[in-house]
């Protein structure tokens, strides 16, 4: 068994987390993971009212016993969603782990912990992680360029990002972005990080609410199948290459403004993919780890093949390059 300081302070039994993802951060896929001995979290504006959510909530805690979370991200937008009332249902439905995401979050880190709730907050550099320590924030979860959704305007990969975070936050920290398998889990590890956030990969399970359709695309696709839009926003997102990202691009390229391509990006387009099951009917997030999907196995097949080819790498692979670390695995 793998135990970090993660593994401790959120009482889980396997260093793998599923991250808040829209439209997938669902109930069945939450509790599915949290039984593998994960943790999962709901998306909490996935779900279209706190009403809502605070049901959703309930139907977890149905599921399983085990701990799991909500995700909370908060955008810049001319009419916010009502934070402070999903905030509320958050913590009158008793979960005691939240994850945020996103813009100031200072005033709903305040909030949860004065509620005794842990809270994981996702960021894209280490000075923002720095900024999130000093917030008071239990634990971070730091997003390479590798990932889905936003990476942020640095462009840093894993392997230089991850370390360049352990080197300076205290707290423990999670690696996101790019993570799929158990070598991801040992490099991760190896790299400063406690364990491992993955959505993607979480994406092409059994348990997602997705398209089998969609499921099989990101099987066929490969690490080159994403691209980057957005980026003469300066809110870059790593999506899917399909033909609506395409044409993202290239009008981007033309000095489209958001107005211009709002119709193509919409995020009701990307739920009707996931519903629907047509690839090309909008944008939806995939990150660089599509090239490392080869299955859709239940979570708890996908958890429990990571941890132990995880274990099995360290114990054997690793341990062989160690002068007398061969003999001594043997034994």
């Amino acid at each position: 068994m793998l135990k970090t300081r993660f593994t401790e302070m959120f009482g889980v039994e396997h260093p793998i987390v599923q991250g808040g993802m829209q439209w997938v951060g669902k109930a069945p896929l939450v509790a599915a993971v949290a039984n593998a001995g994960g943790l999962g979290f709901i998306t909490a504006l996935t779900q279209p009212t706190p009403e809502d959510l605070a049901k959703e909530i309930a139907r977890c805690k149905e599921m399983t016993d085990k701990p799991f979370g909500v995700n909370l991200t908060i955008l810049p937008a001319i009419k916010p969603p009502p934070y402070a009332e999903y905030r509320a249902a958050i913590i009158e439905s008793g979960v005691k782990i939240v994850e945020t995401a996103g813009y100031k979050p200072q005033e709903h880190v305040d909030h949860f912990k004065e509620h005794g709730i842990k809270v994981i907050h996702k960021c894209t550099a280490v000075r923002h992680a720095l900024s999130a320590e000093r917030m008071g924030v239990d634990a971070i979860s730091i997003d390479g360029f590798e990932c889905a959704g936003h990476p942020g305007e640095d462009d840093i990969p894993g392997l230089i990002l991850i370390p360049a975070a352990a080197d300076k936050v205290k707290i423990p920290m999670i690696a996101s972005g790019g993570f799929g398998d158990a070598r991801g889990l040992v490099a991760a590890l190896a790299l400063g990080a406690e364990g491992i956030n993955m959505g993607t990969r979480f994406c092409a399970t059994q348990e997602a609410d997705i398209h089998d359709k969609v499921k099989q695309q990101m099987i066929e696709n490969d690490e080159r199948s994403t691209n980057l839009i957005f980026r003469t926003l300066h809110n870059t997102a790593r999506v899917a290459k399909n033909a609506v990202s395409d044409e993202v691009v290239a009008k981007e390229r033309e000095g489209a403004k958001f107005e211009d391509i709002q119709h193509l990006v919409s995020g009701q387009r990307g739920k009707v993919v996931y519903s629907e099951g047509d690839p090309d009917h909008g944008i939806w997030s995939a990150g660089l780890v599509q090239g490392l999907i080869h299955d859709i196995p239940t979570v708890q097949e996908l958890l429990t093949r990571i941890v132990t080819e995880a274990e099995g790498i360290i114990r054997g692979r690793l341990s062989g390059f160690v002068s007398g670390g061969a003999a001594q695995a043997a034994e």
